[in-house]
């Protein structure tokens, strides 16, 4: 899908004043936050991102309207300074026909990167109960082979391989994901709980999404 219809499908479930905009597009989450970031310009904010698709090709993310005076202000704004957004005008913050950051958006972009990029490695990390099924899988599989005639070294090997490359891919996910932490509060940002006690992270006076008020407590 062009970037133009990307922007054009998320443009036309902001002019319904929804309150929740689903952004999915193709590729990385260099390009959804780009588009949330024009979305943050019609009056929403980010709300969580995560992948989805066949072979979770897609970066799903989702925005909630936000309720506040300002928001209201800055979406007249950019109604205004982008009267032909969607149908061949310009957009905020992007270049004619892309999803590349102007300079004076580059950064709120950046932050907005860090955000769907940590949301969406939260498969790469896993608690400790999803840690234990996936070695547990690991050895299910090692079991399997051997019931099926496997010799149990090459069996044993098996396991143990994709049991040693799910602790390496556990292992850099969280690292990344403290790298971004450190980005993410130098830049002011706050990190909070959810309701299924998910990390989050929110920008100064902002609260959790909730279920009519999407800075509801």
């Amino acid at each position: 899908m062009s970037v133009e219809r990307h922007t054009a499908g998320m443009l036309q479930q902001i002019a319904r004043q929804q309150d929740i905009v689903e952004i999915a597009p193709q590729g990385t989450p260099q390009k959804a936050a780009a588009l949330a970031y024009v979305a943050e310009q019609y009056g929403y904010t980010y709300g969580t991102a995560y992948r989805t698709g066949f072979k979770d090709s897609l970066v799903q993310v989702r925005m909630h309207r936000d309720p506040r005076p300002e928001a209201r202000v800055r979406e007249a704004a950019t109604i205004t300074a982008h009267p032909r957004a969607g149908n061949g005008g310009t957009v905020p913050g992007l270049g004619q026909g892309s999803l590349k950051p102007l300079p004076e958006a580059a950064g709120a972009v950046a932050e907005l990167k860090d955000l769907v990029t940590f949301d969406v490695m939260a498969m790469y990390v896993g608690d400790r109960k999803q840690r234990v099924m996936c070695y547990l899988g690991c050895a299910v599989v090692t079991g399997l082979m051997l019931y099926d005639g496997t010799p149990v070294g090459e069996a044993v090997l098996s396991g143990g391989a994709v049991a040693l490359c799910l602790a390496l891919a556990f292992q850099v996910g969280t690292i990344r994901r403290g790298r971004i932490t450190r980005r993410l509060t130098a830049a002011g940002f706050h990190e909070v709980r959810d309701d299924q006690g998910a990390r989050r992270f929110l920008r100064p006076g902002q609260q959790l999404p909730g279920h009519a008020n999407p800075f509801a407590a």
